[in-house]
């Protein structure tokens, strides 16, 4: 398999840290995303690394037993150290403060606890068999203060540090879970839920395993997702992934079914919103968008594969030591190996081989495994870097060899402005609540966020229109029918449509020699009037004589003033249409010499300047019956320049009668 039939793969640049081995422990805090090394219960050492460290901590401690949990609080300010079932010990790590250490036992009596949670720098949560405590640290005085707690069976539990929500797996079975909610110290209860196992069990014994469950952020909201590893009806093979939507506020329900048409070891990820499911046996994953339409019942959504089954991407592992020795080739790293561990929401393990990777989904392969044009593009807009992708989509699909029908370019183009006029609309909501004064009253106005789904006219025009509009083997009906099919988009959004979109309709309907068809277009205002769209069809006479009166009627339903017209004419070096302009409403008499001058040499087109020259002189001799310029006018230098260039005897000469 080539590189471009893979669309997950392992960061670049992983953690590397010392493997586990019977002398170091390796712990991961899933708050920090860091991974502790522990050598010898701290006494040869303690080196801690996260993704986005430049400088790993390391520190020694007491050996004071097995270390069973070890974290820091967020922003590494109190290190936790849990080595017995009933006490955490916690030391300070700010610079002023000595390394002093002290302890918190549970409160509950007989309790054990499971593990505990940071939910800030200075709150911290421990879970024991028997509940959960909620204490506030105080580094200075060197003691904790229960700020709250709760009694409840506890199975096991599970943190979820975005959205601080601990999850508590209760009851018997194990299948009936409760969440709880941490912010700015305070613990909320949100509603307990119950797991529906795949069959009624037999035993009465725990059912519900930690590892078939996995707590997730996906677009914004938070899911529970449970790996059933047999359907609940017996007519479906494979097992399936539940997912449960946990909201702040009210019931969590089960929303979607993610099947995976499969059985055996799975593991779960989330990358870029999307569920990444692993499979041991064949060493292969699979993803799931949950924004993708799905089958539905009425109350849940029945999701298949997006993509077929690949693997991730085959990885090297760099060598390692001194210049000369890294010059052996990489070693090649086991995937799906027995011993990584994943964790939420991307990362993936390998405690053996000492590497923290960051699980990544690669945009460009998808484009030739998901031929559905439409379904690609709902794929993709949902995406965080999809700009390129998308826009190479786009050429790509007006290309002769891979051309697309109309209707597909249709509905990509469709999907794209919708995403264009959500954005534009919400940045108007945005402007208009800053003029109303809401920005004062209400703390929550924030500028809408341009997310690389927006893809704006200047986007299409300057990757994929102006390009397209120039091949030569392209035939000219489809040209202009795509370049119509995209203003016709964007009129249907009720998207202003930019002057240079049209011009490009109009330089390539003259390029083919299509003047019925442009005249058409103007006629039943197809394209819509504009001052530059009016001055580029005054540029046009000489090739389109009627182009020079399409475009007066357009500057005059807009409603321009006549110098105005002129001004517009004369930036854009349309010097002589200015001129034709100005004589077809009777103004030429009046007008200054010197401007059109000026205007003229700019051009450096020295017939032009000479057309122009000789245009005021006769002005002058029918109005004044002299040829020649009066000092008013300022035109000294125009007409030594005129001599410099023609010589003395082309000026014209007095006629009398």
């Amino acid at each position: 398999m080539g590189e471009e039939d893979y669309y997950l793969e392992l960061c670049e640049r992983p953690v590397h840290f010392e493997k586990a081995n019977p002398v170091n422990c390796v712990f991961f805090d899933e708050a920090n995303k860091q991974v502790f090394a522990v050598r010898s219960g701290g006494a040869t050492g303690v080196v801690v690394k996260g993704p986005d460290d430049r400088n790993p901590i390391s520190f020694r401690m007491e050996d004071k037993g097995e270390v069973k949990c070890i974290k820091f609080s967020l922003e590494n300010k109190i290190l936790a150290v849990q080595r017995t079932s009933k006490t955490v010990d916690f030391s300070n790590f700010t610079p002023d403060s000595p390394p002093l250490e002290y302890t918190q036992e549970c409160k509950t009596k007989n309790a054990n606890i499971l593990g505990f949670c940071w939910t800030s720098s200075t709150e911290i949560v421990f879970i024991t068999d028997q509940g959960i405590e909620f204490y506030q640290v105080l580094p200075e005085k060197r003691n904790l203060k229960l700020l709250k707690s709760q009694n409840i069976n506890v199975n096991w539990y599970m943190y979820c540090p975005e959205s601080a929500v601990i999850l508590l797996s209760t009851t018997v079975l194990g299948n009936v879970l409760q969440p709880f909610y941490f912010r700015a110290g305070t613990m909320s209860k949100l509603p307990k839920f119950e797991i529906e196992l795949p069959a009624a069990p037999k035993s009465t014994k725990l059912s519900l395993s930690e590892r078939d469950i996995a707590m997730a952020t996906i677009y914004g909201q938070l899911y529970v997702l449970f790996l059933r590893h047999h359907s609940r009806t017996s007519n479906s093979t494979g097992a399936e992934v539940v997912l449960y939507h946990l909201p702040r506020e009210g019931a969590c329900k089960k929303t979607h079914i993610l099947k995976l048409n499969r059985t055996g070891k799975f593991a779960l990820n989330v990358v870029d919103n999307l569920v990444v499911v692993h499979h041991q046996d064949t060493e292969t994953s699979v993803i799931f968008d949950i924004k993708l339409r799905g089958e539905f019942d009425g109350t849940i959504t029945l999701h298949h594969p997006v993509l077929p089954a690949r693997s991730i991407q085959p990885y090297q592992i760099p060598v390692a030591g001194p210049a000369p020795v890294t010059s052996q080739s990489p070693i090649p790293c086991k995937l799906y190996s027995s011993s990584w561990i994943v964790f939420q929401p991307d990362i993936i393990i390998s405690a053996s081989q000492g590497y923290l990777w960051n699980l990544q989904v690669k945009l460009q392969p998808i484009v030739n495994l998901l031929p559905d044009k439409g379904r690609l593009m709902d794929f993709l807009l949902q995406r965080r870097e999809c700009k390129t992708v998308v826009l190479s989509v786009c050429s790509q699909m007006l290309t002769e060899s891979d051309r697309a029908t109309l209707p597909v370019i249709a509905t990509v183009f469709d999907k794209l402005n919708q995403e264009y006029k959500k954005y534009l609309d919400a940045e108007q909501s945005y402007t208009l609540a800053l003029e109303a004064g809401q920005s004062r009253s209400g703390p929550f106005l924030r500028r809408p966020a341009r997310t690389q789904a927006v893809v704006d006219q200047s986007d299409m025009y300057t990757h994929v229109l102006s390009a397209f509009a120039e091949k030569k083997e392209m035939p000219q009906k489809f040209m202009i029918a795509v370049l119509m099919e995209y203003i016709r988009s964007l009129n249907q959004f009720q998207i202003t449509v930019q002057h240079y979109l049209h011009e490009l309709v109009i330089k390539t309907l003259v390029q083919h020699n299509l003047f019925y068809t442009l005249h058409q277009f103007l006629q039943y205002h197809v394209l819509s009037d504009s001052k530059p769209l009016a001055c580029l069809l005054l540029s046009l006479e000489s090739f389109y004589p009627p182009a020079h009166q399409l475009s007066l009627d357009m500057l005059k339903r807009l409603s321009t003033a006549n110098d105005e017209i002129v001004e517009v004419l004369l930036s854009k070096h349309q010097v002589l249409a200015a001129l034709r302009f100005i004589r077809g409403i009777g103004g030429h008499d009046n007008i200054s010499a010197r401007k059109f001058l000026d205007a003229a040499k700019q051009t450096e087109d020295h017939m032009l300047f000479y057309t122009i020259f000789r245009f005021f002189e006769q002005r002058n001799q029918r109005l004044r019956g002299n040829p020649s310029f009066t000092p008013g006018e300022h035109c000294e230098e125009h007409v030594a320049f005129f001599k410099q260039v023609f010589g003395d005897q082309a000026l014209m000469r007095p006629t009398t009668f």
